[in-house]
């Protein structure tokens, strides 16, 4: 009766605190390490070496973030790759794998692991985005082969640590990436947030402080200059995942390939040449970003005089639209600002330079010389506009360097 009711105790104790016998704040700790850990490698390995190719990454650190994934989450990195290409390649359309603007943001939130599932069984996904991913022995043989193996082994380990409650941590683990990125980022990240550039599709910055999903949360930035290693773009962001990498390049272990371009300035110059056209062109997300500013300074010097002349609520979603690429309005969007320019000429102008100003590096069919004259011809008849926020857009513009 002893030995049995030892034997019972015995279970009972392990079951309680497992192999560690951790407290509940240390068990609270662990989780958070571990599924940043799993945050690190899905955007240091998987997003931004694997899907994006912005750095290289030493064997040493790539084996353990394919190992730690595989463990943690069962995915496989050829699929993740190829879905998240084919997402940038057809962003925002029908053809995107998991889109709020075309599937809704409930569908995306709440169902985005499914959504990544499904689009990982079209074979002609794999074979046109899958690319490059590894494809040596362990990847065929154990990785994707027994994808599933991975968190089985995970729960185990988890049980074997920290007894019963290790269920509670596998479960949080295996819907850590589901919830933050396949929800959050692919959901949240183009459907609500802040946008530093205009870019072609709906990414938004969620927040500026990317800690919590690792950077991604800087999705606006990542979908501008999807090449760069670096997601932050302002003064006031911060990228941890870009932390991590620069840290692993300095002890040797990571080579960054790209970021996005930062523009020089050589203040002062009097007429654009071919480097201003050259760094203009380059620079192109910054140069409309700061235009969209330069057209809230006009905004403001113009909204008294169309206080009396419009409805509060038009002028509201009139400036929205002032700052949006021209080529995304639709025809209802096009008639309200016809209407607004019927009050401001200087509106109207501020809106007709921004679509000849986004012209400029569109006409690739034009010789350079072509191009660094209609350059020079804008920014001759910006000044001469009696517009001050274009003019001084434009004096800005022509000492891109």
């Amino acid at each position: 009766m002893n030995l049995f009711s030892n034997i019972v105790n015995a279970v009972l104790d392990f079951l309680s605190t497992g192999i560690v016998g951790l407290t509940g704040w240390q068990v609270v700790i662990y989780t958070l390490i571990v599924t940043h850990i799993t945050i690190a490698a899905v955007t240091i390995y998987l997003h931004r070496h694997q899907a994006h190719r912005a750095l290289e990454l030493h064997a040493i650190p790539s084996h353990f973030f394919r190992f730690w994934l595989w463990l943690t989450t069962g995915q496989v990195t050829k699929e993740w790759a190829a879905i998240h290409r084919k997402h940038h390649a057809k962003c925002d359309t029908e053809e995107d794998p998991h889109s709020p603007v075309t599937r809704g943001i409930k569908k995306v939130f709440f169902e985005g692991a499914e959504l990544y599932r499904a689009e990982s069984k079209n074979l002609e996904t794999m074979q046109k985005y899958g690319h490059g991913t590894p494809d040596d022995w362990m990847e065929r043989n154990v990785y994707t082969k027994y994808s599933w193996m991975g968190v089985i082994l995970q729960l185990v380990i988890n049980v074997a640590l920290f007894g019963v409650i290790g269920l509670t941590i596998w479960a949080i683990q295996m819907m850590w990436i589901p919830i933050t990125a396949a929800g959050i980022i692919n959901g949240i990240g183009h459907y609500w947030g802040y946008r530093n550039y205009d870019c072609a599709d709906a990414a938004t910055n969620i927040i500026p402080f990317g800690i919590l999903i690792g950077g991604e949360e800087l999705h606006n930035n990542h979908h501008t200059y999807a090449t760069s290693a670096k997601l932050s773009s302002k003064w006031y962001e911060f990228d941890i995942g870009w932390g991590y990498i620069r840290a692993l390049e300095i002890v040797g272990l990571a080579k960054v390939k790209k970021v996005a371009p930062k523009p020089a300035f050589e203040h002062g110059k009097l007429v654009a040449d071919f480097d201003t056209l050259q760094s203009v062109i380059a620079n192109r997300y910054d140069v409309m970003a700061k235009y969209a500013n330069s057209v809230k300074h006009a905004w403001r010097e113009e909204i008294e005089h169309l206080k009396h002349k419009t409805e509060p609520r038009m002028l509201k979603s009139s400036i929205k639209l002032m700052q949006r690429e021209p080529g995304k309005l639709e025809a209802p969007h096009k008639q309200q600002l016809s209407e607004l320019f019927q009050h401001s000429k200087a509106l109207e102008t501020m809106h007709n330079m921004r679509v000849e100003l986004g012209a400029i590096w569109e006409r690739s069919h034009f010789t350079r010389d072509q191009l660094l004259h209609q350059l020079q011809d804008w920014c001759a008849r910006a000044e001469a506009s009696g517009i001050k926020s274009l003019q001084d857009f434009s004096l800005r513009l022509r000492s891109y360097a």
